[in-house]
């Protein structure tokens, strides 16, 4: 089984995923950790009974070395990042395998200020005919690691920012499931 520490500022969607198709992929969720105290991904960590941790420059001189070190201690192979808004060190993205998923075909609205319903905003702005989502390798470069898995749908004519972030969001989870079991297998 392989274990996995899970990464989140917010919502935490991907973490969602993982858990419910936890037994499918064989892995176990040992850890999740938030920079940020009023994650909704805090609560259902709780709810989930997994160990969490809020680590931000608040409460903590060296974050990121607080962060590698519980990962460590948890014997964790994979960090699961998501929709962690902070840059995580190279210590980190050289210690362990990190993953990611981005809602858009990356290289495409990637990188700084690209996240979540700035993606969205920007794709329909640019009237793109078709958006995705992508799984990928973190290094220190944000969006920049690479391509495990990307999967891609049509945007309607008449699509707005919402509808849109809500198709992501289902294209996300099937993306996160295959993605993760080929890093997997």
């Amino acid at each position: 089984m392989t274990k996995i520490a899970v990464l989140a500022s917010h919502n935490g969607s991907g973490f969602d995923t993982l858990y419910d198709k936890a037994k499918e992929l064989n892995i176990s969720i040992e850890l999740l950790i938030s920079n940020n105290s009023d994650s909704q991904a805090i609560q259902k960590a709780k709810q989930r009974g997994i160990e969490f941790h809020i680590i931000n420059s608040k409460n903590e001189q060296a974050p990121d070395a607080k962060i590698y070190k519980l990962i460590k201690e948890k014997n964790c192979s994979i960090v699961y990042l998501s929709g962690y808004m902070k840059k995580i060190s190279s210590d980190i993205t050289n210690g362990f395998k990190v993953i990611n998923s981005h809602p858009s075909l990356l290289p495409k609205y990637g990188g700084k200020g690209m996240y979540g319903i700035h993606v969205h905003e920007a794709v329909i702005k640019n009237n793109e005919k078709v958006s995705g989502c992508t799984l990928h390798y973190v290094n220190e470069v944000y969006d920049d690691g690479e391509i495990i898995l990307q999967k891609q749908l049509v945007i309607d004519a008449d699509e707005t920012v919402n509808s849109l972030e809500k198709k992501i969001k289902r294209l996300e989870a099937q993306t996160i499931f295959e993605g993760l079991k080929r890093c997997l297998n």
